[in-house]
């Protein structure tokens, strides 16, 4: 395993002087974290042994691209979200764009990542809002990502979704008429594209023009799976809300000139290598760097922030009281490397400055 951050040392100077005029300052902000995380240029702690050995633990930068990071606040995430899982069946809703969109989205990322997340979910309100199967408001959790296995460029958004909604009158709580059986597929594809499209067409004129007529007719793409409670789409998901695109145990080797790293086939699931020029996987790896400032992560209808009373009035309903919060445990002091003891801490080592 070769850590992201040495790949960067290696080549990011290089990579910086041959693109350095089309770098966005999120990209060069991003490496300068993932390159000083965990390094005396973040301060640490202090730590002591009785056997006399000293040792340094050193801060983490805690940007949400950098593979060390984020494990802390996805375990916190995850059991925040697991307080919300109402006793009834989860679904996965899963909308992709076709690929001559992806070009436009990469370019207006402020703009089309937000329509992406919101217009997947009101695609979603709207058809159960309407379906003869269901018929009422519902709540989901939509969460972004923009890469595939191999990290080619992929934007699609995740929903997690309740199966079940409050009637119109906010009065009751309304189950799908068929329990195995939630929202169509092809319905809620056309509405996303629908609602996609118009967003295009007002936002960008010019791009739209170009746009092939064929793209606007073709079959789009949601994807509806059963997850049971609900939980093993949060933990599948938990992965990406604190992480871009790669983890640290997946660089298997550079030589200098490549970087090899592993990645897990979507048909088959069996393990496979890629090996691409130090430049070209940089720029698959720079490519998933959101905006900063802009949520992977967004709830709707009356899962969202806003909507605590249509919130309470579920749990009253459904006769269910969410599990109490339970916070993980903090992380053990270090244990010397040479008597295998507890080590104490006895002092912070303050960052150098800048």
């Amino acid at each position: 395993m070769i850590p992201l951050a040495e790949v960067l040392r290696r080549h990011w100077p290089a990579y910086e002087r041959r693109f350095g005029a089309r770098l966005l300052p999120s990209h060069r902000h991003a490496v300068r974290c993932i390159l000083r995380c965990r390094t005396p240029a973040l301060g640490g702690q202090v730590y002591r042994c009785d056997c006399g050995r000293v040792d340094y633990s050193y801060h983490s930068c805690n940007h949400r691209a950098c593979p060390r990071c984020g494990q802390a606040d996805a375990t916190e995430w995850l059991a925040r979200q697991r307080r919300k899982l109402l006793p009834v069946p989860y679904y996965l809703v899963t909308f992709t764009v076709p690929a001559q969109l992806r070009r436009l989205i990469r370019s207006h990322q402020q703009i089309l990542y937000r329509a992406l997340l919101q217009e997947s979910a009101r695609a979603l309100q709207d058809v159960a809002r309407t379906h003869k199967n269901l018929g009422a408001e519902i709540g989901l959790l939509a969460v972004l990502q923009t890469w595939a296995r191999d990290l080619h460029y992929h934007p699609h958004v995740h929903c997690v979704v309740p199966a079940g909604g409050l009637s119109a009158n906010g009065l009751r709580w309304v189950r799908p008429k068929d329990p195995d059986y939630f929202l169509p597929q092809a319905m809620l594809a056309a509405r996303f594209r629908t609602r996609l499209r118009a967003v295009v067409g007002r936002e960008f004129p010019e791009a739209y023009a170009t746009i092939p007529a064929a793209v606007w007719r073709q079959a789009w793409v949601a994807d509806v799976q059963p997850v049971g409670s609900g939980e093993p789409a949060l933990k599948y998901l938990a992965a990406y809300v604190y992480r871009t695109a790669f983890s640290a145990e997946r660089i298997v080797a550079d030589d200098g000139r490549h970087i090899t790293f592993t990645y897990r086939d979507g048909q088959t699931g069996a393990l496979r290598r890629m090996r691409l020029l130090a430049a070209a996987f940089l720029y698959r790896f720079l490519q998933h760097l959101l905006p900063r400032g802009l949520q992977r992560v967004r709830a709707f209808g009356w899962l969202a922030p806003a909507a605590r009373a249509r919130w309470e009035r579920i749990q009253a309903l459904l006769d269910w009281t969410p599990p109490a919060l339970v916070r993980p445990a903090p992380p053990p002091p270090p244990v010397c490397p040479c008597c295998q003891k507890p080590m104490l801490l006895v002092g912070q080592l303050p960052r150098p400055p800048p």
